[in-house]
């Protein structure tokens, strides 16, 4: 039975620790601006993660191996600003970490002392476990990513759920086991069988955030720009929509620009 749900002034890593361990799950978004951070940061979101998905819906770009470092500073500085509440998580981008523990470290310093981030996040396992510590030794908290791992998309080649083999669902709870070992706070799980995810998380001391990982899990991420159906393309079974701004945007735009060519706007009170 869980205990009455405390409430929060600021969430830090040891706060979604002792969310988990309560049984409060944790509700987690995307933000890559001031505006959208302002406002997801007021209405009570737990943490803010300034995705590399910034790649796709910023820029345009079909993968999200593009972003570069420097542009991971640019949306997570202006995260920042606009946070009272919130933990900002920051993605390390493609080819900031992987293969040299070294160069992991001096990307993951970069962003927090440019950005003002509170933690990383990485995707992988074993395969980058001295990455991962030699972050960690330099006191700056990791959040992990199993499962889907975009940054490695060219790779799998595909976007499909992952861990559905007995051999990959093993060295997923093994990789699981080992980043909590190594001193990650938290792992996101991204499209993997609800089951498995459920097992994961039940193993794990830290909390697990899911991706079209089901309910059995420690809580919940989704792409900003999905969920308000800005990003009218994309339609996976794990993404609910809250609200169509596609349509509603097109709506409002097409009214100022009839407003504009009629001479509607500005009236007379519209004007100085």
């Amino acid at each position: 039975m869980s205990t009455a749900k405390k409430e929060y002034k600021r969430i830090t890593t040891n706060s979604l620790v002792e969310m988990k361990g309560n049984g409060h799950k944790i509700a987690m978004l995307t933000a890559y601006d001031y505006t959208m951070a302002k406002i997801i940061d007021r209405a009570g979101i737990d943490v803010i993660l300034v995705g590399d998905s910034a790649s796709n819906v910023m820029a345009g770009h079909e993968t999200t191996l593009p972003i570069t470092l420097d542009e991971m500073i640019y949306h997570a500085s202006a995260v920042i600003r606009a946070v009272e509440r919130s933990l900002v998580v920051v993605d390390l981008p493609f080819g900031s970490y992987q293969g040299n523990s070294k160069s992991a470290l001096e990307s993951a310093i970069k962003i927090m002392k440019c950005s003002g981030g509170h933690a990383v996040k990485l995707e992988g396992g074993s395969e980058i476990r001295e990455s991962v510590s030699r972050i960690l030794t330099a006191g700056i908290p990791v959040m992990g990513h199993l499962g889907l791992t975009p940054q490695s998309i060219y790779k799998f080649g595909t976007y499909t759920v992952r861990a559905k083999e007995i051999e990959e669902a093993a060295k997923l709870k093994e990789d699981a086991l080992l980043l909590e070992s190594l001193g990650c706070f938290a792992i996101v799980l991204e499209k993997v069988p609800a089951k498995l995810a459920k097992e994961v998380a039940e193993s794990l001391r830290i909390p697990v955030i899911g991706i079209g990982a089901g309910n059995g899990v420690d809580g919940q991420v989704l792409v900003t720009h999905d969920m308000l159906g800005m990003t009218h393309e994309f339609n996976p079974r794990f993404l609910r929509r809250y609200v169509d701004l596609f349509s509603e945007m097109t709506t409002a735009f097409k009214r100022y620009i009839a407003d504009v060519k009629s001479l509607d706007f500005p009236n007379e009170k519209e004007q100085y």
